[in-house]
């Protein structure tokens, strides 16, 4: 799958694929491939592996697994887990996808998010006494400031809305937005 596909040890066809479609996705959010595929082998694992295990199953350097694993660990996306009789470490996956979510978004929103909303406090300090700054740069500021802050706070909001009613919600999809009234067709009178 990577760097030493050759002593690859054969996996099931269909593990095999999620692991390659989760490097892939995983790439394309910006994570690096190796990172995702080790995510996708534990995720799937029915008992916690080790990371020699995992370099021989995924045909990965040791030296990689190792970097992969602290920054899964990094992300509370795996776990060491103790085995009675065996000194070297084990890892499992978080199985909770919930809980897996919960906590890509929260790193995210770390990486993203707060900077961001950090960030705009001074910019916008800045801007209320420039008499320099036109009113389309000062309007779009506070519009910014005010989506950031918005996201920061829903993203609070949804960490206490319980799993089984935020699935339901989804499940609900455009049908919520509809009962609300709202919807992309409409026009916002206020801007």
């Amino acid at each position: 799958m990577t760097e030493t596909a050759d002593t690859t040890k054969r996996l099931p066809a269909a593990v095999e694929q999620f692991v390659l479609r989760w490097g892939d996705m995983g790439g394309q959010w910006g994570v690096n491939r190796s990172v995702a595929q080790i995510h996708a082998l534990l995720y799937l694992a029915d008992k916690p592996m080790t990371a020699e295990d995992i370099a021989e199953d995924l045909g990965m350097a040791r030296s990689n697994v190792s970097n992969s694993l602290r920054e899964l660990i990094g992300w509370k996306l795996i776990r060491r887990v103790p085995m009675l009789g065996d000194r070297r470490d084990h890892y499992e996956a978080e199985a909770d996808l919930w809980q897996m979510l919960t906590r890509i978004a929260q790193g995210r929103k770390e990486r993203e998010i707060d900077p961001m909303v950090e960030a705009l406090g001074p910019v916008l300090a800045a801007a209320e006494g420039d008499t320099t700054l036109s009113p389309v740069a000062r309007k779009r500021l506070n519009e910014m400031h005010g989506f950031v802050t918005t996201i920061d706070s829903w993203y609070g909001q949804m960490l206490t809305v319980p799993p089984s009613t935020l699935m339901s919600l989804i499940k609900l999809g455009s049908k919520v937005v509809g009962l609300l009234g709202m919807g992309r067709g409409k026009t916002d009178k206020t801007t």
